[in-house]
Protein backbone atom coordinates (compact mmCIF):
# COMPACT_ATOMS: atom_id res chain seq x y z
CA UNK A 1 0.00 0.00 0.00
CA UNK A 2 2.83 2.41 0.88
CA UNK A 3 6.33 2.26 -0.53
CA UNK A 4 9.00 4.77 0.49
CA UNK A 5 12.25 4.47 -1.42
CA UNK A 6 15.51 6.04 -0.24
CA UNK A 7 14.04 9.33 1.01
CA UNK A 8 16.47 12.14 1.86
CA UNK A 9 15.69 15.51 3.41
CA UNK A 10 18.09 18.17 4.68
CA UNK A 11 16.94 21.45 6.15
CA UNK A 12 19.02 24.65 5.77
CA UNK A 13 21.67 22.94 3.61
CA UNK A 14 25.05 24.61 3.45
CA UNK A 15 24.43 26.74 6.56
CA UNK A 16 25.45 26.53 10.20
CA UNK A 17 21.92 25.28 10.91
CA UNK A 18 22.09 22.38 8.45
CA UNK A 19 20.09 19.41 9.70
CA UNK A 20 19.93 16.03 7.95
CA UNK A 21 16.43 14.96 8.94
CA UNK A 22 16.03 11.86 6.73
CA UNK A 23 19.00 9.84 5.54
CA UNK A 24 17.94 7.35 2.89
CA UNK A 25 14.78 6.05 4.59
CA UNK A 26 13.06 3.12 2.87
CA UNK A 27 9.87 1.51 4.13
CA UNK A 28 7.11 -0.71 2.74
CA UNK A 29 3.68 -1.12 4.34
CA UNK A 30 1.28 -3.86 3.36
CA UNK A 31 -2.43 -3.22 2.98
CA UNK A 32 -3.94 -2.92 6.47
CA UNK A 33 -0.65 -2.51 8.36
CA UNK A 34 -0.94 -0.37 11.51
CA UNK A 35 2.58 0.88 12.22
CA UNK A 36 3.62 2.82 15.31
CA UNK A 37 6.72 5.00 15.05
CA UNK A 38 8.80 6.08 18.02
CA UNK A 39 12.13 7.83 18.55
CA UNK A 40 13.76 10.68 20.42
CA UNK A 41 13.46 14.36 19.55
CA UNK A 42 14.92 15.02 16.11
CA UNK A 43 14.84 11.34 15.12
CA UNK A 44 12.91 12.15 11.93
CA UNK A 45 9.42 10.89 12.85
CA UNK A 46 7.34 13.93 11.87
CA UNK A 47 9.67 14.66 8.97
CA UNK A 48 8.87 11.22 7.59
CA UNK A 49 5.12 11.88 7.79
CA UNK A 50 5.55 15.29 6.17
CA UNK A 51 7.52 13.68 3.35
CA UNK A 52 4.69 11.24 2.70
CA UNK A 53 2.03 13.96 2.96
CA UNK A 54 3.93 16.27 0.60
CA UNK A 55 4.32 19.20 3.00
CA UNK A 56 7.55 20.01 1.17
CA UNK A 57 9.55 18.32 -1.62
CA UNK A 58 12.11 15.71 -0.67
CA UNK A 59 15.74 16.03 -1.75
CA UNK A 60 15.78 12.52 -3.19
CA UNK A 61 13.81 9.31 -3.27
CA UNK A 62 10.19 8.40 -4.05
CA UNK A 63 6.83 7.87 -2.34
CA UNK A 64 4.24 5.46 -3.77
CA UNK A 65 0.74 4.73 -2.49
CA UNK A 66 -1.01 1.72 -4.00
CA UNK A 67 1.44 1.86 -6.91
CA UNK A 68 0.79 5.56 -7.61
CA UNK A 69 3.90 7.77 -7.60
CA UNK A 70 3.04 10.73 -5.36
CA UNK A 71 6.56 12.19 -5.32
CA UNK A 72 5.90 15.02 -7.84
CA UNK A 73 2.46 15.88 -6.40
CA UNK A 74 1.94 18.83 -4.00
CA UNK A 75 0.24 18.36 -0.64
CA UNK A 76 -3.29 19.30 -1.76
CA UNK A 77 -3.23 16.74 -4.57
CA UNK A 78 -2.12 13.97 -2.19
CA UNK A 79 -5.11 14.72 0.09
CA UNK A 80 -7.38 12.42 -1.95
CA UNK A 81 -5.21 9.46 -0.90
CA UNK A 82 -4.27 10.50 2.65
CA UNK A 83 -6.13 11.25 5.89
CA UNK A 84 -4.17 13.02 8.61
CA UNK A 85 -4.62 13.95 12.28
CA UNK A 86 -2.17 16.42 13.81
CA UNK A 87 -0.86 16.81 17.36
CA UNK A 88 -2.70 20.11 17.85
CA UNK A 89 -6.47 19.52 18.34
CA UNK A 90 -7.09 22.96 16.81
CA UNK A 91 -5.83 21.77 13.42
CA UNK A 92 -7.89 19.69 11.01
CA UNK A 93 -11.26 21.34 11.72
CA UNK A 94 -12.92 24.70 11.06
CA UNK A 95 -13.76 26.23 14.46
CA UNK A 96 -16.51 28.57 13.24
CA UNK A 97 -18.41 25.87 11.34
CA UNK A 98 -20.89 23.34 12.72
CA UNK A 99 -19.89 19.75 13.41
CA UNK A 100 -22.03 18.50 10.52
CA UNK A 101 -20.54 21.14 8.18
CA UNK A 102 -17.02 20.00 9.07
CA UNK A 103 -17.99 16.41 8.37
CA UNK A 104 -19.53 17.38 5.03
CA UNK A 105 -16.30 19.10 3.97
CA UNK A 106 -14.35 15.99 4.89
CA UNK A 107 -16.79 13.63 3.16
CA UNK A 108 -16.50 15.60 -0.09
CA UNK A 109 -12.75 15.99 -0.06
CA UNK A 110 -11.38 15.65 -3.55
CA UNK A 111 -14.78 16.08 -5.24
CA UNK A 112 -15.72 18.91 -7.57
CA UNK A 113 -17.62 21.76 -5.91
CA UNK A 114 -21.20 22.35 -7.11
CA UNK A 115 -24.20 24.52 -6.21
CA UNK A 116 -26.24 21.59 -4.89
CA UNK A 117 -27.82 21.67 -1.45
CA UNK A 118 -25.28 21.83 1.39
CA UNK A 119 -26.14 18.71 3.41
CA UNK A 120 -28.84 16.23 2.47
CA UNK A 121 -31.00 14.37 5.00
CA UNK A 122 -29.29 11.11 4.07
CA UNK A 123 -25.84 12.62 4.62
CA UNK A 124 -26.96 14.02 7.97
CA UNK A 125 -28.10 10.55 9.06
CA UNK A 126 -24.75 9.09 8.00
CA UNK A 127 -22.81 11.70 9.98
CA UNK A 128 -25.00 11.20 13.03
CA UNK A 129 -24.44 7.43 13.00
CA UNK A 130 -20.68 7.90 12.60
CA UNK A 131 -20.52 10.41 15.48
CA UNK A 132 -22.47 8.04 17.73
CA UNK A 133 -19.64 5.48 17.48
CA UNK A 134 -17.35 7.87 19.38
CA UNK A 135 -19.52 7.67 22.49
CA UNK A 136 -19.10 11.39 23.22
CA UNK A 137 -22.64 12.59 22.56
CA UNK A 138 -21.57 14.64 19.54
CA UNK A 139 -24.38 13.14 17.46
CA UNK A 140 -26.76 15.31 19.53
CA UNK A 141 -24.70 18.46 18.89
CA UNK A 142 -24.35 18.44 15.12
CA UNK A 143 -25.23 22.13 14.80
CA UNK A 144 -22.75 23.19 17.49
CA UNK A 145 -19.67 25.09 16.38
CA UNK A 146 -16.54 22.95 16.57
CA UNK A 147 -14.74 25.73 18.43
CA UNK A 148 -16.98 25.06 21.43
CA UNK A 149 -15.74 21.47 21.82
CA UNK A 150 -13.06 20.35 24.26
CA UNK A 151 -9.65 19.38 22.94
CA UNK A 152 -10.42 15.68 23.27
CA UNK A 153 -13.80 15.98 21.56
CA UNK A 154 -12.24 17.97 18.74
CA UNK A 155 -9.42 15.47 18.27
CA UNK A 156 -11.88 12.56 18.19
CA UNK A 157 -13.93 14.45 15.59
CA UNK A 158 -10.79 15.11 13.53
CA UNK A 159 -9.94 11.40 13.63
CA UNK A 160 -13.42 10.51 12.44
CA UNK A 161 -13.25 13.10 9.64
CA UNK A 162 -9.81 11.89 8.51
CA UNK A 163 -11.13 8.33 8.15
CA UNK A 164 -14.60 9.17 6.79
CA UNK A 165 -13.70 8.49 3.16
CA UNK A 166 -11.54 5.49 4.02
CA UNK A 167 -8.23 6.98 2.87
CA UNK A 168 -5.64 4.70 1.38
CA UNK A 169 -3.28 5.86 4.13
CA UNK A 170 -4.03 7.36 7.56
CA UNK A 171 -1.29 9.45 9.20
CA UNK A 172 -1.50 10.13 12.95
CA UNK A 173 1.13 12.64 14.09
CA UNK A 174 1.26 12.31 17.92
CA UNK A 175 -2.49 12.86 17.87
CA UNK A 176 -2.91 12.25 21.61
CA UNK A 177 0.18 14.13 22.86
CA UNK A 178 -1.74 17.31 23.74
CA UNK A 179 -4.50 15.48 25.65
CA UNK A 180 -4.75 14.46 29.29
CA UNK A 181 -4.16 10.72 29.93
CA UNK A 182 -7.86 9.81 30.32
CA UNK A 183 -8.90 11.62 27.14
CA UNK A 184 -5.88 10.28 25.26
CA UNK A 185 -6.91 6.73 26.16
CA UNK A 186 -10.41 7.34 24.76
CA UNK A 187 -9.01 8.72 21.49
CA UNK A 188 -6.63 5.75 21.20
CA UNK A 189 -9.53 3.35 21.75
CA UNK A 190 -11.43 5.13 18.97
CA UNK A 191 -8.32 4.91 16.79
CA UNK A 192 -8.03 1.14 17.25
CA UNK A 193 -11.73 0.69 16.51
CA UNK A 194 -11.76 2.84 13.35
CA UNK A 195 -8.53 1.37 11.95
CA UNK A 196 -9.73 -2.21 12.55
CA UNK A 197 -13.27 -1.58 11.27
CA UNK A 198 -12.17 0.00 8.00
CA UNK A 199 -8.90 -1.99 7.69
CA UNK A 200 -6.98 1.26 7.23
CA UNK A 201 -3.27 1.27 6.46
CA UNK A 202 -1.99 3.54 9.23
CA UNK A 203 1.18 5.19 10.53
CA UNK A 204 0.97 6.51 14.09
CA UNK A 205 3.77 8.57 15.59
CA UNK A 206 3.85 8.52 19.37
CA UNK A 207 6.19 9.73 22.11
CA UNK A 208 4.88 7.05 24.46
CA UNK A 209 6.71 3.70 24.40
CA UNK A 210 3.84 1.86 26.07
CA UNK A 211 1.40 3.10 23.42
CA UNK A 212 3.84 2.20 20.63
CA UNK A 213 3.97 -1.35 21.95
CA UNK A 214 0.25 -1.69 22.76
CA UNK A 215 -1.15 -0.48 19.44
CA UNK A 216 -0.71 -1.67 15.88
CA UNK A 217 0.84 -4.79 14.40
CA UNK A 218 4.26 -3.32 13.73
CA UNK A 219 6.68 -0.96 15.53
CA UNK A 220 9.38 1.17 13.95
CA UNK A 221 12.02 3.08 15.86
CA UNK A 222 13.90 5.97 14.26
CA UNK A 223 17.22 7.53 15.23
CA UNK A 224 19.10 10.37 13.51
CA UNK A 225 16.99 10.20 10.37
CA UNK A 226 17.14 6.43 9.94
CA UNK A 227 14.97 3.43 10.78
CA UNK A 228 17.00 1.33 13.19
CA UNK A 229 14.34 -1.13 14.42
CA UNK A 230 11.37 -2.75 12.67
CA UNK A 231 9.49 -5.13 14.99
CA UNK A 232 6.33 -7.03 14.09
CA UNK A 233 4.29 -10.16 14.68
CA UNK A 234 4.99 -12.38 17.67
CA UNK A 235 8.10 -10.41 18.56
CA UNK A 236 6.04 -7.23 18.96
CA UNK A 237 3.31 -8.95 20.96
CA UNK A 238 5.93 -10.07 23.52
CA UNK A 239 7.75 -6.74 23.59
CA UNK A 240 8.26 -4.74 26.81
CA UNK A 241 9.60 -1.22 27.32
CA UNK A 242 12.77 -2.66 28.87
CA UNK A 243 13.34 -5.02 25.93
CA UNK A 244 12.72 -2.19 23.45
CA UNK A 245 15.30 -0.02 25.22
CA UNK A 246 17.86 -2.83 25.05
CA UNK A 247 17.25 -3.29 21.33
CA UNK A 248 17.58 0.47 20.77
CA UNK A 249 20.91 0.58 22.61
CA UNK A 250 22.25 -2.35 20.57
CA UNK A 251 21.10 -0.84 17.26
CA UNK A 252 22.20 2.75 17.92
CA UNK A 253 25.17 2.28 20.20
CA UNK A 254 23.83 4.75 22.74
CA UNK A 255 21.18 5.13 25.44
CA UNK A 256 17.67 6.32 24.63
CA UNK A 257 17.55 9.96 25.71
CA UNK A 258 13.85 10.90 25.63
CA UNK A 259 12.50 11.26 29.17
CA UNK A 260 9.07 12.06 27.70
CA UNK A 261 8.87 8.65 26.05
CA UNK A 262 10.17 6.81 29.10
CA UNK A 263 7.99 8.53 31.69
CA UNK A 264 4.69 8.74 29.79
Amino acid sequence: MLKIENIHKTFNPGTINEKKALCGVSLTLEDGDFVTVIGGNGAGKSTLLNAVAGVWPVDGGSVFIDGINLTPLPEHKRAKYIGRVFQDPMMGTAADMWIEENMALSARRGEKRTLRRGITAAERDTYKAALATLGLGLEERMTSKVGLLSGGQRQALTLLMASLRRPRLLLLDEHTAALDPKTAAKVLDATDRIVAQDKLTTIMITHNMKDAIAHGNRLIMMHEGRIILDIRGEEKSRLTVEALLRQFERASGEEFASDQALLS
